[in-house]
């Protein structure tokens, strides 16, 4: 069971914003700490739309209307690259036959966009998307979604994923969970589970 932001594909709002800011890095990383912050952001991956999303930030920071607007409306120009490495190791499950899932925190309205421009995403036999069912991880209710929706074990689950937060409540659920940090570190460890060969990438 894989997240997807930062495991296989590179999000990073800085991509439009280093745009917007025309290289102010410090100014940029005020305003991404201060105003579009990850808590305000997490709340579209919880289920808010983006609409309300922008009407309240905006009321919060009128001086920053159009960087604020900016976030939805071009909101494709955060999205970077497959993170190739990564893909190959969910390639290389994939040929094992293991059933492969995905759980993201990602908002219902933006994951449309973003799925056509991942092929990889068709590899997997679900999909739990939090905005969609309006939960998000941590929250133990969307761990228990994913475990009736697929009838899964989570005592036979392994969960990977770039949160310690994340990570720590599969583990209070039962999972096998993985704190991801690069993809070579991720094939050992699904090495040392006996599902790859870490020596090469080649199956078991």
């Amino acid at each position: 069971m894989f997240d997807l932001g930062g495991v296989l594909i590179d999000w990073n709002p800085r991509y439009l914003y280093r745009k917007l800011f025309d290289g102010d890095d410090a100014a940029m990383e005020r305003f991404l700490a201060e105003v579009t912050t990850p808590e305000w952001n997490g709340e579209q991956d919880a289920g808010r739309t983006w609409a309300e999303a922008v009407d309240v930030l905006t009321r919060q920071h009128p001086e920053h209307a159009t960087l604020i607007a900016a976030y939805a409306i071009r909101w494709p120009e955060t999205l970077g690259e497959a993170i190739h490495s990564t893909v190959d190791v969910l390639d290389d499950l994939r040929r094992t036959g293991v059933r492969l899932f995905a759980l993201s925190n990602w908002s219902a309205e933006t994951f449309p966009i973003a799925r056509p421009r991942y092929p990889f995403l068709e590899w997997f036999e679900g999909i739990v998307i939090s905005g969609e069912v309006r939960m998000a991880k941590p929250d133990a209710r969307v761990y228990r979604h994913m475990f009736e929706r697929y009838s899964l074990d989570p005592a036979t689950a392994v969960f990977i994923d770039d949160s310690e937060a994340n990570v720590n409540a599969a583990r209070e659920l039962g999972m096998i969970a993985i704190r991801f940090d690069g993809a070579d570190a991720l094939r050992r460890a699904l090495a040392g589970l006996g599902l790859l060969d870490g020596s090469d990438g080649s199956v078991s």
